[in-house]
Formats: structure tokens, sequence, C-alpha cells
């Protein structure tokens, strides 16, 4: 996970070319498309090692990627751990595949990670792609671990719980030992399973719904509802950098944020009373699948978890999904608040989620929130208005921004609809309701590279006025 502890000094012994083994997730058992989703795999990774300082190279073997290239090992080991659809992330070296020359290595390598800190034990676990090998897997690890124990004073064996695990992976022409492994994002591509949109507001949930349904090969976009006019910008500044935060994982996806202040006062005055809440939240499942539609987006994607709280019972989640025009994805559904925090310290989002703001989902919020909301009722509160006119005048407010991800830049977007690949009516078009346009708590401003600024070096969208 993201949230790991940082990867330490590797000990790699310097006479030997450095890699990084990269074990492949479940796409092994996708047999006649496992082609398609490697190269969506590959794409992938070549994304998160922009920016990484260096020439890389990347080469296939069977269910392993091979990475290396003119970088330190470490910020490879690094980069690669961010993408999802590898499981696991060894840095390694290479060797010709020989006997001679994987022993000498492998005492080389062992050498070498004494030389960092205290060995009790070790191990050698080898594995044969190349049948033609003169040894079977299991000759080879007692031959090169009566190697290492004889040059280094017969350091013991533990086949149980070693603590050094040298892998040896032999293949046609050169062979490759590993020390170390970290774990991986596992799960699918992302892209692979099409794009979805995803409702992100600054609490727990939403981030760890988005990340759980990036695992599962959705390319994710976001959409922010916040209170404006009527609240400030804070949450803006929490959903820009979960955005940032979620996009170190995928090729970065666009946040849209829409201006839902008069709206909801709308609601209000049409007496939604009790419904307000589970109103507000049609209203925007009606604005995310048209924006959906513009985007190219195949699915909802919200953080509800049944029963955590009033809004979310299985009636009022029913009467959410009856306004949807696209499938509504809640990758949460079943889990508890405890498990869906330790989540979010995992990917890095909770020290983000905790920072105060102002959340439109409060906003106008009765004293008693329906928990059965009847569809009739729902419905007659929306007759008394417009809603296509409401929903056209939300996404004409609406602005684009651009939280960067791994090598990417961060930027806001001043951007027509051709420009920002939004078809139809477009979000942010012209008549100056375009991008940061009215109620959205956030300023224009040219295609342009902001300086980070505040949760964990967010880059903060300029509030109105400021």
């Amino acid at each position: 996970m993201s949230g790991a502890a940082p990867v330490p000094a590797t000990g790699t012994p310097g006479p030997y070319r450095r890699c990084v083994l990269l074990k492949h997730g479940e796409i092994f058992l996708k047999g006649r498309n496992r082609r398609l989703f490697t190269e969506r795999l590959h794409d992938n990774l070549r994304l998160a090692l922009r920016g990484v300082g260096g020439s890389t190279w990347i080469k296939i073997a069977q269910n392993v990627t091979v990475l290396g290239g003119q970088v330190p090992q470490e910020a490879l080991v690094e980069r690669a751990r961010r993408v999802i659809g590898f499981n696991s992330v060894e840095p390694a070296i290479r060797v010709p595949s020989t006997v001679d020359a994987i022993s000498v290595a492998a005492v080389w390598t062992l050498r070498a990670v004494l030389a960092e800190r205290p060995v009790a034990s070790f191990a050698v676990r080898a594995k044969r792609r190349d049948k033609a090998f003169p040894m079977t897997s299991s000759q080879l690890e007692v031959h090169v671990g009566a190697r290492i124990q004889e040059a280094l004073d017969g350091l013991p064996v533990d086949l149980s719980h070693p603590g050094v695990r040298l892998a040896v992976e032999i293949d046609h022409r050169e062979s490759y030992l590993s020390w170390a492994r970290y774990p991986g994002q596992g799960g699918l591509p992302v892209g692979a399973s099409g794009r979805a949109l995803v409702l992100l507001s600054g609490g727990y949930d939403s981030p760890v719904a988005a990340y759980r349904a990036m695992r599962r090969g959705l390319a994710c976009d976001f959409v922010h509802f916040t209170g404006a006019p009527y609240t400030d910008a804070s949450s803006t500044y929490k959903a820009y950098a979960l955005a940032r935060q979620l996009n170190r994982h995928q090729p970065p996806g666009r946040l849209y944020v829409v201006a839902l202040g008069r709206a909801q006062r709308q609601l209000a005055v049409a007496g939604a009373g009790r419904l307000q809440v589970v109103a507000q939240r049609r209203l925007m499942v009606r604005a995310a699948s048209v924006l959906a539609g513009r985007i190219r987006a195949q699915a909802l994607v919200t953080g509800d978890s049944l029963g955590q709280v009033a809004s979310q019972t299985l009636a009022n989640l029913a009467a959410v999904d009856e306004a949807a025009a696209l499938p509504l994805l809640r990758p949460l559904i079943g889990w508890e608040k405890q498990e869906i925090i330790d989540e979010a310290r995992a990917i890095g989002t909770a020290d983000i989620s905790v920072l105060p703001d102002e959340d439109c989902c409060r906003l106008l919020a009765p004293p008693r929130v329906s928990t059965r909301a009847a569809l009739p009722q729902l419905q007659a509160v929306e007759r008394r208005l417009d809603l296509d006119e409401v929903i056209a005048e939300l996404l004409a407010g609406a602005q684009v921004l651009r939280p960067g991800g791994a090598g990417a830049e961060d930027t806001e977007c001043a951007e027509g609809p051709e420009r920002a690949g939004i078809s139809g009516d477009g979000v942010g078009g012209g008549g100056g309701d375009g991008v940061g346009g009215r109620g959205s708590g956030v300023t224009p401003a040219a295609s342009r590279t902001r300086t980070p600024a505040r949760a964990r070096g967010a880059v903060r969208p300029s509030p109105a006025g400021s």
C-alpha cells in the first residue's frame, strides 16, 4: 500500500546490473485477454515513471515485468509500488544464467546485506523458467546455499523464517537475484474495466471507495459538490488534495467542482423538510449522471456504507438509485467505519480527510433525517423545480481541475468543451459560466502549474475574493 514505510537502502552489490522485479496480480488468470491487460498495466507503469529523473526500460517475462534504467533502484521501487496491478515489487540484480555466475552473485548479495544489518539466517528459493538449465530448482537451492555457507562462515539456513530470503529466478539468457519483497497494490490495471465518475466528498469513505474501484480496473474522474455560495472553499481544497493522492495510483483523472448551494436552497423552499438530505443526494446523482455521459464514464461510484448514517438506510439508498441514469457502484456497502478508516490510513488519504471543512451535506440539513424516504414524496418535491434547468445551471458553472499524480503537474483548466474533452453542453462552457464560474468558490486561471500548499502538499485553488 502507498501508506507503507519508505523503502530502505537496498544494499545491491555494485558490480551487478540493478533492476526491479514486478510480480503480476490477477491478470495472470485472464487467459486469451492477458496480453491486453498486460499492455494496460505497462502503460500505467510508464505514466508512473514520468519525471523519475532518468531513462528507464521495461522487459516482459512470464507473469513478471522487469524494470530498470539509469535511475536509483529505490526510486524505481517507490514508483512501481504505486501502480495497481502488481502484487509484489522486488529489488534485484541481473546475472548470466550459469550456475557459477548465480553462485558468485548470491555470495556477493548476502555480503552486501550483512554489511547493512545483522542477519541471523538465510534461505535460497529458486524458480526455473528455462527448463534447459542444468540443475533443477531444488538442486540449485542446495548448491547456492552451500556456497554461501562456505563463504560466510557457516551462516545458518532457516527455511521457515529466514532473516534473508534470496530468490533466484532463472530465465533463458539472464537470471535475477532478489533479497527483499515489498507488497504492491494488487488488483486489475486501472482502465482495464472502463471509466467511472466518483462522487468525492471530503470524508474518509469516498476516497477509499475510489481506490477500491481503481483496484477493480476502473479509471476514475471525480466530481465534488460544494455548498457555495453559502460555504467557503475549504471542501474544494480537501477534494483537490484527495484527488491528487488518489491520482498517484492511476493516469490522473480530472476533478469537477460543482456549486450546489443555490439548488439546495431551492429544494428547501420546495418543502423537502426531513427529505432534504435524500433529495440533495438524488440531485447530486442526477447531475453526476449527466456529467458522466459527457465525459464518457460508464458508472458512478459513491462511498455509501449500508446503515452507517440515516441517509444510507436501504430505503434511502434505493431512492437515490432511482435517480441515477448509470450503474451506481458502492464498493464499501458492507464495510464497517473502522475498516474504512484503516484503509484510508493505508492509502494516505486519512490525514487529508480529517482536515476541517464546510461540508455541503450539512447545509440546510434538517434536525432529523428521514430513514425511509418515500419515492412519491421525493418526486412531488422535485416536480416543484425544473430539474433539467437546475442541472444545466449546475454543470454550466462547474470548474474543471487537474490534480497531478506521480510525475504529473498540478494545474487548473480554463478550457472549452473540446479541449476539456467534454461533448454536449460541456462543463465550464461559454457565456461567462465556464471554469471558475458563478458560485464555484474558486476563481479561474489560465492553465498553469500552481505552488504546493495545504494538505500534504496539495495544489490549492484560489478562493473567490482572495
